[in-house]
C-alpha cells in the first residue's frame, strides 16, 4: 500500500532506494572522517612518520611533514576526481545499478591495499586513491539514479539523503576511531580502515533489490520495465494502470523521443550553448566548487588536530560532538529543501556562513586559542557554522546536480559538477595544513570571504525547481521569462501555481501523437506500437478528427 504525500502515492520501495542508494554517501563520508582520527594515532604515526620528532606547538604534526601528510589525506581526492569522469560513462553503458555494484568492489580494493601497508607511507596514499575511484564514480552515479527514480514529490529530500549519509559516515567514523585509538597495536589504525568493505558491500549487493532508473531503461528501449519500475516506485503493482505513473511515464517518453533524434551525446555536447546547456554545466560546476569552499572539510578532515591545538582535553571527542551536530543539523537540511525550496536555504546558508566564519577567524588570530574562553568560542562558532552547512549548502549541492540537468547529457554533467567538488576537496585537503601552519585561524577569513561569494551567486543564479518534474526543469530552463529571481512562480503550460503539481490527477490522461491518434501514455518511439503489456488497462487509440 502507498503513502501519500501531498496527495500524491508514494511507495515504500522509494524510501528504500533513497537510504540504500545513500550508502554511496556513506562511504564518501566514512573514508574522508577516518583519516582526521588516524593521522593523530600513535602507532599510525610510528608506522609511517618520515621526520621523527616530538609535537612542539600546534598546527606542526609529530613526525610528519606537513606536505606530505597532506599528500596522504588528499589522495582520496586525487582518485575521486579520476572516478567521477569514469563514472558517468559507465552509468551509461551499463546501468545504474551495475556501475554502482563495481564501484564498490574499486573501493574495497583499495581498503585492502591500505591495511596491508606496513612502513610504506606511499601504499596508504595509494589504496586511499583506489578507494577514491569508487568513491567518486559513486558521487557521480547515487545523485542521478535517484533523481531519476524517485517520484518528484519527494525527490528533495531523497536526494538529500546523500548528504545525511556523507554525515553519517564522517560520524560513526569518528565513533569507531574514538574506540580504537587506545589498543597499542597496529590495529588501532587497521580496524577503521577494514570496516569500510562491510559498508559497501551491503550498497554493491542491496541495490539490486531496487529498481533500474526508468529514465536509462526507455533510452535502451526496454519500456516495460520502466513503467513497471515507476508504478513499484508509486507503491502499485506491476500490472497496475495508474494516473501519476502514466503522467510520469509520458514525460519520460515525450523527452525521450526528443533526445532519440540527436546523435548520442559526448563530453563536448555539455558545453554546446543549445538548450542553456553549458549554463547548467557550468552553474553545477560552480555549486559543487561553493560547496567545498564553504570550508566544512577544513573542520570535517582537521577537527582533532584543530581542537587539540587550542586546549581542548580529548579532540577526538570534539569530533564526535560536531559530526553528531552535522547529522542533526542534515536532517533539518532535508525538511529546509522541501518546505522552502533550493534558493532560499542556499541563500541563507550561506550568509550565516560567512558570518561564523568570521567569527571563528576573529576569535582565533585576535584571542588566545590556547585559552579556555576563546577555545569554547571556537567550539561555538564551529557549531553553528555546521548548523548552517549541513541544513542548507551539504545537501542542496547535491540536490542540485540531481536534478538540473537535460536526459541526454544528465550524467556526464553530473559528473563535471562532481569533479569540480572533488578537485577543490583535494586542494583543500592538501593545502591546508601548510596554508594554517603560516596564517593559523585567519585562514577562516578565506572561507568567509567565499560565502559572501556564494550568497550572491545563489540569489543571481541559482533556479528554483522544487515540485517539478525532472522534464519541466529542462523547460524552465529554456523559458525566456523565467529568471532565477522569479523561478519560484514558474509554472508548467496548463498550470497557474505550483502546488497544482502535486494535487490529485484525473483518471486519464491524454498524450497526444500526430500519427497515432491519442493514448494514455505514449507508444513506442521506435514502431509505433503500444508495447508495455504490464499496463492494466490498455487503451485503444482515438483517431484526431484530421486523421
Amino acid at each position: 500500500m502507498p503513502i501519500h504525500v501531498g496527495g500524491t502515492p508514494i511507495g515504500a520501495r522509494t524510501i528504500f532506494v533513497a537510504l540504500l542508494a545513500s550508502m554511496g554517501g556513506f562511504l564518501f563520508g566514512y573514508d574522508s572522517g577516518q583519516i582526521s582520527g588516524i593521522q593523530e594515532m600513535p602507532r599510525f604515526i610510528e608506522a609511517f612518520s618520515t621526520e621523527p620528532g616530538p609535537r612542539v606547538t600546534w598546527p606542526d604534526i609529530a613526525q610528519f611533514n606537513s606536505w606530505l601528510l597532506g599528500l596522504i589525506v588528499s589522495s582520496l581526492s586525487i582518485g575521486t576526481f579520476i572516478g567521477v569522469l569514469l563514472g558517468a560513462p559507465l552509468a551509461d553503458r551499463l546501468g545504474r545499478r551495475a556501475a554502482m555494484s563495481i564501484e564498490t568492489l574499486v573501493f574495497s580494493l583499495g581498503v585492502v591495499i591500505q591495511v596491508t601497508a606496513f612502513e610504506a607511507w606511499w601504499q596508504v596514499a595509494i589504496g586511499r586513491g583506489v578507494s577514491g575511484l569508487g568513491v567518486g564514480a559513486l558521487s557521480a552515479v547515487v545523485p542521478v539514479y535517484m533523481g531519476e527514480t524517485v517520484p518528484s514529490q519527494l525527490r528533495g529530500s531523497c536526494v538529500a539523503c546523500y548528504q545525511l549519509f556523507i554525515t553519517l559516515g564522517i560520524l560513526v567514523s569518528n565513533l569507531i576511531n574514538l574506540g580504537t585509538r587506545e589498543i597499542s597495536s597496529s590495529a588501532s589504525w587497521r580496524l577503521p580502515i577494514v570496516i569500510g568493505i562491510p559498508f559497501a558491500a551491503i550498497l554493491g549487493l542491496g541495490i539490486w533489490l531496487c529498481p533500474e532508473s526508468p529514465r536509462w531503461l526507455v533510452s535502451r528501449g526496454r519500456n516495460d520495465q520502466a513503467y513497471a519500475g515507476l508504478s513499484v516506485m508509486r507503491g502499485l503493482t506491476k500490472g497496475t494502470a495508474d494516473a501519476w505513473v502514466e503522467a510520469d511515464y509520458a514525460a519520460i517518453i515525450t523527452a525521450h523521443e526528443k533526445d532519440s533524434k540527436m546523435r548520442p551525446a559526448g563530453w563536448l555536447d555539455c558545453f554546446r550553448v543549445e538548450n542553456k546547456t553549458l549554463h547548467r554545466t557550468l552553474l553545477g560546476i560552480m555549486v559543487q566548487a561553493l560547496q567545498q569552499l564553504t570550508g566544512a572539510n577544513f573542520f570535517f578532515y582537521f577537527g582533532p588536530t584543530i581542537f587539540q591545538g587550542v586546549g581542548v582535553a580529548d579532540p577526538f571527542v570534539v569530533a564526535v560532538i560536531l559530526g553528531a551536530i552535522n547529522v542533526f543539523c542534515t536532517f533539518l537540511g532535508l525538511y529546509a529543501l522541501e518546505r522552502f525550496g533550493r534558493r532560499i536555504p542556499l541563500i541563507v546558508g550561506a550568509a550565516g556562513m560567512a558570518v561564523w566564519l568570521i567569527v571563528f577567524a576573529t576569535a582565533g588570530t585576535v584571542g588566545d586559542p590556547s585559552s579556555r574562553p576563546i577555545g569554547t568560542l571556537l567550539i561555538v562558532a564551529a557549531s553553528f557554522f555546521i548548523l548552517f552547512y549541513a541544513s542548507t549548502w551539504a545537501p542542496g549541492a547535491w540536490l542540485f546536480i540531481g536534478e538540473s540537468f537535460s536526459g541526454r547529457t544528465r550524467a556526464k554533467q553530473a559528473a563535471l559538477g562532481a569533479a569540480s567538488n572533488w578537485a577543490w576537496n583535494f586542494m583543500i585537503s592538501f593545502f591546508t595544513t601548510p596554508i594554517v601552519s603560516s596564517i593559523d585561524l585567519a585562514y577562516g577569513y578565506v572561507f568567509a570571504g567565499c560565502m559572501v561569494f556564494a550568497t550572491v551567486f545563489a540569489y543571481f543564479f541559482v533556479y528554483e525547481t522544487k515540485d517539478l518534474q525532472i522534464e519541466q526543469v529542462d523547460e524552465m530552463y529554456n523559458d525566456p521569462a523565467a529568471k532565477p529571481w522569479n523561478s519560484r512562480k514558474w509554472v508548467p503550460a496548463g498550470y497557474t501555481a505550483r502546488n497544482q503539481l502535486k494535487e490529485e490527477k484525473s483518471d486519464v490522461l491524454a498524450v497526444e501523437d500526430p500519427q497515432h491518434g491519442e493514448w494514455r501514455s505514449q507508444p513506442d518511439p521506435v514502431t509505433g506500437e503500444e508495447r508495455d503489456t504490464v499496463r492494466k488497462h490498455k487503451e485503444t487509440p482515438q483517431r484526431t478528427q484530421d486523421a
